[in-house]
């Protein structure tokens, strides 16, 4: 049994492999979603993370902190979300191995471990 804000582990399990992840946060009426925008995901710990490419001025990454909420496509549906800021440097680290892991072999990776898209470290949960 899982509760409200928690990812079921068989939809972690899918979301680990997936990569179709794709963002919306709510526009400023808090109503709105956003144009969705293609991004890199990782699971770690059993929690979903994403990062923008672009660092805070990533025009995404602003509104998901502003707004708090949205919704991601994720494994082939449409998820109603929460957006929190990541403020732990530990779990920060995980999340670089999970990039690492999952994206390492992409000629875009090594931007995704530097400061500008680790300071926008986002966990993503269900509403």
């Amino acid at each position: 049994m899982t509760s409200k804000n928690t990812w079921a582990l068989e939809q972690l399990q899918k979301f680990s492999q997936a990569d179709d992840f794709r963002v919306s946060p709510f526009y400023s009426d808090g109503k709105t979603y956003g144009t969705p925008t293609w991004i890199w995901s990782v699971v770690v710990d059993h929690r979903l993370f994403i990062r923008a490419w672009n660092g805070q001025n990533s025009r995404w990454y602003r509104s998901a902190i502003q707004q708090q909420g949205g919704r991601i496509f994720l494994d082939g549906s449409n998820h109603e979300v929460i957006f929190k800021k990541l403020h732990d440097d530990k779990i920060n680290e995980l999340v670089d191995q999970g990039y690492r892991d999952k994206y390492g072999e992409s000629c875009y990776f090594p931007p995704m471990i530097q400061n500008g898209p680790r300071s926008t470290t986002i966990e993503v949960l269900p509403k």
